[in-house]
């Protein structure tokens, strides 16, 4: 079942394997892609649907340390030679939008850029910074009215930008304590105005960036990626949350959306998401529906064979293993990913993970 073929929007993809947005921290000066990360996804081609790194759409959303932004002509350029190098090996890929929001170092961020969330809260904890180390989280600045219309056009503007770059389509990235779930989640989102308050008022920025994105590119090229009962960020279970994202995905559903993306990090120690809520958002979405977190190969036939997702997404295996989907037609061993090079410069731990021909 996983090396089925799948038609996602309007991607024939040649298997039910989703290389998982991971972040790698190798982009070039000022946040551009380059040829070493076109060969990465390059050899990870044979997944059915590569989805990116999160990719910043503004300069105001560049969090961490090195990674890639899409927002202006050379970055499109730089994504131009990983469009091409998936989809010379038969591929598809598509690019997550990940505006960091208030998950920021300030040393990360270019020149005139600053950070932005629904409130002024500062995330606590550090973040790595290339020029100091571990810093603080800088204080954003809560979101006018204005801010928010400017960043739901970036994010347009973006999967526009992907559009010329020769992507497949986006990936909205509404999980991980990022900003679009900064707004969803009341532990973060404190507004009393027509962004907070209530489930429907929190929905409303994801609503807006959604509808903004698909008339920019058209539904059929639009993902969505969430995390219910995700802590990362200082997100964190709260009172009707299932009810609050069956409303968000009943919208998004009727909006034509590509996937849905139900993140769960369980297996990395955080509350599951409830089996029954996976279910009732998986009846509810008409589109394509992914699961994520802590698979394997014998858990994914599962699922997918119980009828409980499309497709299932895979992260860290990914890394170590370019050659996964062969891997796992074969049954052999996988490789081990490499910690201390996760978020490194250079090729090491990134591109010389060796296939097992």
């Amino acid at each position: 079942m996983l090396f089925d073929r799948y038609t996602v929007g309007n991607l024939a993809l040649a298997n039910r394997i989703v290389m998982s947005p991971m972040t790698r921290s190798r982009a070039a000066d000022h946040n551009t892609p380059n040829a070493l990360m076109a060969l990465y996804y390059g050899q990870r081609a044979s997944a059915g649907l590569i989805i990116t790194e999160g990719v910043s759409p503004s300069p105001n959303g560049l969090g961490y340390a090195r990674i890639p932004g899409l927002f202006n002509q050379d970055h499109v350029e730089g994504w131009k030679l990983t469009a091409q190098a998936v989809h010379a090996k038969g591929g598809k890929i598509v690019v997550q939008l990940m505006h960091c929001g208030r998950v920021v170092g300030e040393a990360n961020l270019p020149a005139g850029a600053h950070a932005v969330s629904p409130t002024s809260a500062t995330l606590e904890g550090e973040i790595y910074t290339d020029a100091k180390g571990m810093q603080p989280h800088v204080q954003p600045h809560a979101m006018t009215q204005e801010d928010i219309d400017a960043a739901v056009a970036e994010y347009a503007h973006a999967a526009k930008l992907a559009m010329e770059a020769g992507m497949d389509g986006v990936e909205l990235h509404a999980a991980n304590g990022y900003l679009i779930e900064q707004f969803l989640n009341p532990n973060v989102n404190t507004r009393t105005d027509g962004y907070g308050g209530s489930a429907a008022n929190r929905n409303r920025f994801a609503f807006e960036v959604a509808r903004a994105t698909v008339a920019a590119i058209g539904a059929n090229r639009v993902g969505i990626r969430i995390s219910p009962y995700g802590v990362f960020n200082g997100t964190g279970k709260f009172a009707q949350v299932d009810a609050q994202y069956e409303a968000l995905v009943q919208e998004l559903s009727n909006m034509g959306l590509m996937y849905l993306h139900v993140l769960d990090h369980s297996a990395m120690g955080t509350p599951p998401v409830p089996a029954e809520l996976k279910a009732k958002l998986r009846a509810i979405f008409k589109g394509g529906f992914i699961l994520a977190g802590g698979f394997d190969q014998e858990s994914a036939e599962a699922a997918i064979g119980a009828g409980q997702a499309d497709l299932i997404g895979f992260g860290r295996p990914f890394i170590a293993n370019p050659d996964l989907v062969e891997r796992f037609k074969t049954r052999s061993e996988l490789s081990a990913p490499d910690l201390a090079t996760f978020y490194t410069p250079g090729e090491k731990g990134y591109t010389d993970y060796p296939t097992c021909g």
